[in-house]
């Protein structure tokens, strides 16, 4: 690209000097500047233009036409399509500006509504990812959040139905009263009531289908922090995946089926947590539906279990890496979907506290 404007007006001398007298180069001369425009600064499309406008001149000036009306005509439209390049990178300028405030913005919001957990809390090793579908997009409607509080730690990872800012609402109410209920509320059940009559506020206020079809899946957890083991209550999301330090992995599937968050007028029946062993070296894994229902080429859903079964990984940062590589290279490197992805590793007694000396992705072995 930065070749791109002088090879056009190189061409065009080029162009004019060996062709007959009736063809032109002045549409490769204004040409130059409008490429230059969008991609270079306002001096590089300045001194672009310059330099179009001369060649053009010069041009009939060697062959002694700049008296006559033809090549004015061309002078004329060369400098007209000069400055209408300098309106346009100005313009992009100003876009570029706004965009980056945009995404600033953004990342600010994101970091305020969905903040990444501590590296370690309450002696767990934690990570989360967070892969949006849409390019440039930070934020959806996936959730996920880790909370120290009197009762161990607690965490939700979620799934709000539909997409926009009115899920990032919905993402916003989900956590706020999360972060609320994990502290105050004795039992794990009790957070999940209080998410459930959130999200039943939230959706008295909404009018059209969000009023009446507006949900939330989620699983929230309970890592007491004394005893090897977790407390889980599912409301219609996909199971966690528990992988031990052998490579040996299990989904957590809940004791009794629940409807999502935000469907308590469907069914009424109190939450029950199920508890399940937690041993050292062990490490949770929780997503959301954008890992589950990626598809390859061929329609076929990843299968996060499958894939993972077998690997032992260092810590759950590296267990994220390479579950979001892999989703990658099954979809061919698109998504429909956000993901979620939250790993929370219990280590071994005794363990040294983690340094990562080794980079995220391996370099690839040399061919041949």
């Amino acid at each position: 690209m930065r070749a791109l404007p002088p090879l056009l007006i190189a061409g065009g001398i080029v162009l004019d000097l060996a062709a007959p007298a009736p063809y032109t180069a002045a549409p490769l001369f204004a040409a130059a500047p409008l490429v230059a425009a969008p991609f270079f600064s306002r001096l590089v499309t300045l001194l672009t233009g310059i330099a179009a406008v001369l060649a053009s001149v010069g041009l009939h000036a060697y062959e002694r036409t700049l008296d006559e009306a033809p090549p004015l005509t061309e002078t004329l439209t060369v400098v007209t399509v000069s400055a209408l390049a300098m309106v346009i990178n100005l313009v992009v300028r100003r876009s570029g500006e706004r965009l980056a405030s945009a995404r600033v913005i953004a990342e600010a919001a994101q970091r305020a509504v969905l903040p990444m957990p501590a590296e370690r809390i309450a002696g767990l090793q934690c990570a989360a990812r967070y892969e949006a579908a849409q390019a440039d997009a930070f934020i959806g409607g996936d959730l996920f959040a880790v909370q120290d509080t009197p009762h161990g730690v607690r965490l939700v990872v979620g799934d709000v139905r539909g997409k926009g800012m009115e899920a990032v609402e919905v993402v916003a109410v989900v956590i706020g009263a999360f972060r609320e209920a994990a502290e105050q509320e004795a039992t794990l059940e009790g957070v999940a009531l209080r998410l459930e009559r959130a999200l039943t506020r939230e959706g008295a206020r909404r009018e059209g289908l969000d009023a009446f079809e507006g949900f939330t899946t989620a699983v929230l957890a309970e890592i007491p922090r004394e005893g090897g083991s977790i407390r889980l209550v599912n409301r219609g999301h996909p199971p966690p995946l528990l992988l031990y330090g052998d490579g040996r992995l299990e989904a957590v599937e809940p004791a009794e089926p629940a409807l999502p968050l935000g469907m308590g007028e469907l069914a009424v029946w109190p939450d029950r947590a199920d508890e399940r062993p937690y041993p050292p070296g062990s490490t949770l894994l929780f997503f959301t539906d954008g890992v589950t229902e990626a598809r390859d080429a061929y329609g076929v859903f990843y299968d996060p279990a499958a894939r993972l079964a077998g690997a032992v990984f260092p810590g759950p940062e590296e267990l994220l890496d390479a579950l979001v590589d892999d989703v990658r290279r099954h979809t061919g490197g698109g998504s429909t979907d956000d993901m979620a992805l939250l790993a929370v590793t219990r280590p071994v007694a005794g363990a040294p506290e983690r340094r990562r000396t080794m980079p995220v992705v391996p370099p690839a072995p040399p061919h041949g």
